[in-house]
């Protein structure tokens, strides 16, 4: 796992790319509470998302969670791949099964998600 990613208590990532845009994806730990991903449902590019408000959804063969914006701003690019092959999500959280980039509208958000190591932190907790 890349220890700059931020993490929502939802189990959302973030990857800050640097240049005022950002990758979102679902955790490790909720690919694997949610068993083998069938679906994915991509947002709209050029949809404006909101921090906390549901964008996404991943339906696996056990149930169907909503994906939560952890920042806000304009989607920019989706992971199109994961409509052929939405295992992805399964198979490589953090690399190939990411869902939408987006543009953020607002950095400072970023500064409320949680860091890799307190993420890791809490889900051993819950676990």
């Amino acid at each position: 796992m890349d220890m700059t990613l931020k993490f929502t208590d939802s189990h959302e990532w973030v990857k800050d790319n640097g240049d005022g845009t950002a990758t979102i994806g679902i955790s490790d730990h909720a690919q694997k509470m949610l068993g083998d991903v069938v679906f994915v449902d991509l947002p709209e590019v050029d949809a404006e998302i909101e921090a906390g408000e549901e964008f996404s959804l991943v339906e696996s063969v056990k149930a169907a969670s909503d994906v939560y914006a952890p920042v806000s701003g304009q989607i920019i690019e989706v992971n199109e791949e994961l409509e052929d092959s939405p295992e992805l999500v399964n198979e490589e959280p953090y690399d190939g099964g990411w869902i939408a980039k987006v543009k953020l509208s607002n950095a400072s958000e970023l500064d409320n998600l949680k860091g890799a190591e307190d993420y890791i932190n809490t889900i051993e907790e819950d676990e």
